[in-house]
């Protein structure tokens, strides 16, 4: 029986961090709604606006987690609305740099309070020292992934027989 072999839904890492994700997103979501952007649009600008230097789309797919159809709409969407420049890449006519516009700064400016008055809550509510463990472990969790799917594939076949049909 699986209940044997697999450890219990509630102890499952990656479900856990899916609630916290939500639990935490629930404190940010009423934020951005207040300026019509979606969750994944705020990471896009977090990204350039902390970018030393404007980013191509595929560093910045890298940064964010968004697939390449995903953050190309969403950067359709912002510079649209005037957020972003757009810029072909100088050394190769396919690629795109991307970086915020002083229209797009000034929006990061605008919700900056609010954002840093939702950590400054999670701070009174669990610690500061435990959120600084928190964001620790999770960097020390991240650092231990593979890097790719095909890694962990490769490693468990060598540990696992595959499973077999019943006739």
């Amino acid at each position: 029986m699986a209940d044997d072999v697999l450890r219990s839904f509630d102890q499952s890492l990656p479900m856990a961090l899916m609630r916290a994700r939500e639990a935490t997103m629930r404190r940010f979501r009423p934020i951005l709604a207040a300026h019509d952007l979606t969750e994944q649009q705020w990471r896009v600008l977090r990204a350039l606006n902390q970018a030393d230097d404007p980013l191509d789309v595929g560093d910045l797919a890298d940064t964010t987690f968004l697939l390449g159809p995903s953050l190309s709409r969403i950067l359709s969407n912002l510079d649209g609305r005037g957020f972003i420049r757009r810029r072909t890449a100088p050394d190769d006519q396919r690629r795109s740099i991307i970086s915020l516009s002083a229209k797009g700064r000034r929006l990061v400016a605008r919700i900056a309070p609010a954002s840093e008055a939702q950590y400054a809550e999670l701070e009174t509510l669990i610690g500061d020292k435990d959120l600084a463990t928190l964001f620790d472990l999770l960097q020390k969790l991240t650092s231990t992934a593979p890097s790719n799917a095909d890694e962990v594939v490769a490693a468990n076949a060598s540990n696992h027989a595959p499973l077999e049909e019943s006739a």
